[in-house]
């Protein structure tokens, strides 16, 4: 078997990279649409009620 070209390798590596940044990139793009969806009136009230706890804490 023939040793490896390292231009290939190098090659190899970046492509890797990139397919990673693009998956992250994705999935906070994902992300960033599920916490753009209106709340119902439960979660909404859930949210509220963790940020006044949060409040009465720092006090």
């Amino acid at each position: 078997m023939e040793q490896l070209n390292w231009g290939y390798v190098q090659l190899g590596m970046f492509a890797l990279a990139f397919a990673a940044l693009q998956i992250l990139w994705i999935s906070s793009t994902m992300r960033g649409r599920r916490l753009a969806r209106p709340m119902h009136e439960q979660e909404f009230r859930q949210s509220l009620e963790k940020i006044w706890s949060r409040e009465q804490r720092s006090r």
